[in-house]
């Protein structure tokens, strides 16, 4: 039975909304559109969520974005200039920019927005980030976010297992190679009303800040030529969460049309100056996952170091550049590259991880535990949870039993070889 998020399961909710009574108590007004509305989740709540959901959701997509932290810095203060003019300006907004090259952006209950740097690099000036910022700011606040979360479960935050792109390990393949499989994740497939809504009054709030409309109907049409464009399941899955649309171009259209405003190109371009920079070289990372998942290993060596080359301050190429040598049979090198990772992004899980896995392979049982328990601080994962186990077994079988039974509740590979360990200790995974 599902639970949604503010604690009703489907018959409860039914049971609810069956009632006059009760369904008259969740009417609300609307702050931005000054409508009735059936709220399920009132706003304390919506900002209890998404500060709980907000750092895994982070973790899953790829961590903060760290090579140029003033990138960060300046998409947060167009954000705080757009969230003031609101008409949730006291909402607790944050913005991060995330580690992701899928062009994205989304918005948790109670103000928390995330932008990826793959959507940065298809933009022209700040005029279309504004655009992006403030229609995410009216999921927001208008509750949209909210009541997405009413009517799907969120993603897992328990025990979490990590995609594979490839390759086995002395591990029977328990390791996992993926540094992207968060991308996407969140999806929450606004309906059509949400969107234009999210539009209508994004345009709005730029109106209110100077910035030109124009580039509302500029991003629409950026992402309705990726959808013309797309013949793949991946930017299928993405563009479903934020679907364009030719209604969505036409109607920014009017809401620009005889208006002005800056377009601050200059700004932007200077802001983004690094991270463009480093387009060439989260390219070659793109290469080397590629000629990973075809088995091409030396071809993906050598473009994940080209990575690194260019631009070492970014953990993810150190750790997509250690799994390589990991999955090579050169624990060592990898364990290398792994703690080069988590010295540039430390507070990034997946760096953590894998330095905690290589240095159990390579008999370093207290830089193990460090690594992994960091690593499952920042994120739980069935990997980190059961390696763990593994190492506690010899000292304390009551801690290794607990670390595999939260690792047992994962339907792959990790979940099988916790729940082998816990029969091995005689425990059954119910209890």
């Amino acid at each position: 039975m599902r639970l949604f998020a503010n604690g009703l399961t489907l018959s409860r909710l039914a049971a609810t909304i069956a009632s006059p009574l009760l369904l008259a108590s969740c009417l609300a007004v609307n702050p931005v559109t000054g409508e009735r509305e059936l709220v399920l989740m009132p706003l304390s709540q919506q900002i209890s969520m998404g500060e709980q959901y907000y750092g895994p959701y982070q973790q899953q997509q790829g961590g903060q974005y760290t090579v140029d932290p003033g990138l960060t810095r300046y998409v947060a203060g167009i954000g705080k200039r757009l969230a003031a003019v609101s008409d949730q300006p006291d909402l607790p907004y944050e913005f991060v920019v995330l580690n992701d090259s899928s062009p994205n952006a989304w918005a948790l209950p109670g103000g928390k927005i995330a932008i990826n740097r793959g959507l940065l690099v298809m933009l022209d000036d700040e005029a279309q980030l504004a655009a992006v910022i403030g229609h995410e700011i009216v999921h927001a606040a208008a509750g949209h976010s909210a009541a997405q979360q009413t009517r799907q479960t969120l993603l897992g935050m328990g025990t979490q297992a990590l995609g594979a792109v490839a390759q086995q390990t002395e591990y029977g393949g328990l390791i996992m190679m993926g540094t992207q499989y968060g991308s996407g994740a969140l999806n929450a497939h606004y309906g059509r009303d949400d969107e234009l809504e999210a539009d209508e009054y994004g345009v709005k709030y730029m109106e209110r800040t100077g910035y030109h409309p124009q580039a509302a109907v500029e991003l629409q049409e950026k992402f309705l030529a990726l959808k013309n464009g797309n013949d793949g399941d991946f930017m299928s899955n993405l563009l479903a969460s934020h679907p364009p649309s030719g209604e969505r171009v036409k109607r920014n259209s009017r809401y620009a049309s005889g208006k002005s405003g800056v377009r601050n190109k200059a700004a932007f371009q200077q802001a983004t100056a690094q991270l463009r920079k480093d387009q060439v070289a989260y390219d070659l990372h793109a290469q080397a996952l590629k000629y990973a998942n075809n088995k091409q290993m030396d071809k993906a060596l050598d473009m994940a170091s080209q990575a690194v080359k260019r631009q070492p301050k970014e953990a993810l190429f150190h750790t997509a550049y250690g799994q390589l040598l990991l999955a090579n049979k050169q624990p060592s090198q990898a364990y290398s590259a792994f703690t080069k990772a988590v010295q540039q992004n430390p507070n990034y899980f997946l760096p953590q991880l894998m330095a905690g896995l290589s240095a159990k392979e390579l008999g370093k049982k207290a830089e193990a535990q460090k690594y992994l328990s960091t690593s499952l601080r920042l994120l739980p994962t069935a990997q980190a949870n059961y390696y763990l186990g593994e190492l506690a077994l010899e000292s304390n079988k009551n801690a290794a039993a607990n670390y595999f039974k939260a690792a047992a509740t994962d339907q792959g590979e990790v979940g099988k070889a916790a729940q082998a360990q816990l029969a091995r200790l005689g425990i059954g995974t119910q209890q």
